[in-house]
């Protein structure tokens, strides 16, 4: 890793640009700052999940490892042509998500978000995640974005739903279901 900055602030980014972490700039603006913003906002809202759940939560490590494979994500886009993301976290985030879904009622309706604050973050994190995901296909079409993070992402957002679904119920609240609008 490069030098650490020990002053936060350095005045370069004052012209709507920001330096990537092979020494290029690029606009503040630009599809790839996009989605490093986007996969910042998902870290950040599993860190309010995690801040939600009881201490020493059996899903805290979990989601602890997300957060480093998001930060790691995010270290990708932010030096072009880099790779962190393997194709085995994919195949541990499934494992992990078939392992949660198991014990899981079927789903025979659509859900709300919501259940329980613990599950109402997570489907923040969810749709964040969603708009992260997107933000790479759209970069793809421009730039070079390795595959297997964006599969992440795709993964990603499927497990945090399931999670969701779980939180709701284990935190003895109910998952929303929706109602067709001339049946409510």
């Amino acid at each position: 890793m490069g030098h650490r900055l020990s002053k936060i602030y350095t005045r370069t980014g004052d012209d709507g640009t920001t330096g990537l972490g092979d020494g290029s700039r690029i606009d503040k603006d630009h599809c790839r700052m996009e989605g490093i913003g986007t996969i910042d906002e998902v870290n950040s809202f599993i860190g309010l999940l995690m801040a939600e759940l009881p201490a020493a939560d059996p899903y805290s490590p979990l989601l602890a490892r997300i957060q480093h494979d998001l930060f790691d994500l995010g270290g990708e886009l932010a030096v072009p042509g880099y790779t962190m993301i393997s194709p085995e976290r994919i195949d541990e985030l499934e494992a992990s998500l078939d392992e949660l879904n198991a014990d899981l009622p079927p789903l025979k309706n659509f859900i709300l978000p919501g259940g329980s604050k613990a599950a109402a973050l997570c489907h923040m994190a969810r749709a964040v995640c969603r708009r992260a995901e997107r933000c790479l296909v759209a970069l793809s079409k421009t730039d070079e974005v390795n595959a297997t993070g964006r599969k992440y992402l795709n993964r990603l957002s499927d497990f945090l739903f399931v999670m969701a679904r779980l939180l709701a119920l284990r935190d003895g609240g109910q998952e929303v279901l929706w109602v067709q609008a001339d049946k409510r």
